[in-house]
């Protein structure tokens, strides 16, 4: 009879889904010794041998810029020193953005050895993604500040909330890498449909073209939160406000995108280790 109370209560007392999901999160985050190494070992892998290293990022935008710069502006009707600060901030935000995207479906599967033979929390790997991505956008933004002070843009002190822009960004990263990074586990057909949905987004996003252009459907743009991110960050740093939906839209994707991810994740997070 002891031995069947003992049992019980052992039974009671074992944590839920949800509460062993919320200990991974936290215990992850906390971790960020470990992610933070991984994520710098990731980018010495990725560039070894490589004299300028992550740098080439800067000139692969650069280059980028330059080429579509003159070109688009003229198609687009604008001044070219108006033009290529939009387009600059613009392509480096999407780069952040989309990586995050499309690196997230690999967030599990990338490192399945890891997984099957050392018990750590699985959203060391999500912080691990964002973190490599943060580091990448680190090398690619050093190309902001040449263009704004070539083409003489000024900016108030309202560019400070490029931060906490820059902080939600990655914040919806971490639930993009853990969420896509499980469906991929399971389905691995969905890192390619990721991929190409990526790039279509791409052309019905203004990163390269104004919003303006729209006309009287601007108010499409609402439905896109890609936009929303994009516009946060590149607004005030070419000196104008964001567009008044940007952060209510950027804001409502996180909470909402969390607690679909969270749901999701306590009821699948056992079954990683088997799907990867």
């Amino acid at each position: 009879m002891t031995e069947t109370l003992a049992t019980t209560s052992e039974i009671s007392a074992s944590p839920s889904a949800a509460e062993e999901a919320w200990l991974d999160l936290t215990r992850g985050f906390s971790k960020s010794w470990m992610w933070s190494a991984m994520a710098m070992q990731d980018i010495r892998l990725r560039y070894r041998g490589s004299i300028l290293g992550p740098f080439w990022l800067t000139i692969s935008t650069l280059i980028m810029v330059g080429a579509m710069g003159v070109i688009y502006a003229r198609l687009f009707h604008m001044d070219v020193a108006h033009y290529l600060p939009f387009l600059t901030i613009g392509l480096i935000t999407w780069q952040f953005i989309s990586s995050l995207i499309n690196e997230g479906c690999q967030t599990f599967t990338s490192v399945q050895s890891v997984i099957q033979q050392v018990p750590l929390p699985f959203s060391i790997y999500a912080w691990r993604t964002v973190y490599r991505n943060l580091i990448v956008l680190a090398h690619s933004v050093l190309v902001i500040p040449l263009v704004l002070i070539i083409f003489q843009i000024k900016i108030g002190w309202s560019a400070i909330t490029v931060l906490p822009a820059i902080a939600i960004i990655a914040l919806n990263g971490a639930w993009l890498s853990i969420l896509l990074g499980m469906i991929s586990a399971r389905y691995r057909d969905i890192p390619p449909i990721v991929t190409n949905f990526v790039q279509v987004l791409f052309f019905v996003t203004p990163v390269f073209w104004p919003p303006e252009a729209l006309g009287p459907w601007q108010g499409v743009l609402t439905l896109n939160p890609l936009f929303a991110a994009v516009d946060v960050v590149r607004a005030p740093l070419i000196g104008v406000a964001p567009y008044p939906y940007s952060w209510v839209t950027l804001i409502s994707v996180t909470v909402i995108g969390w607690a679909g991810t969270f749901a999701f994740f306590a009821r699948f997070r056992q079954r990683i280790a088997y799907w990867v």
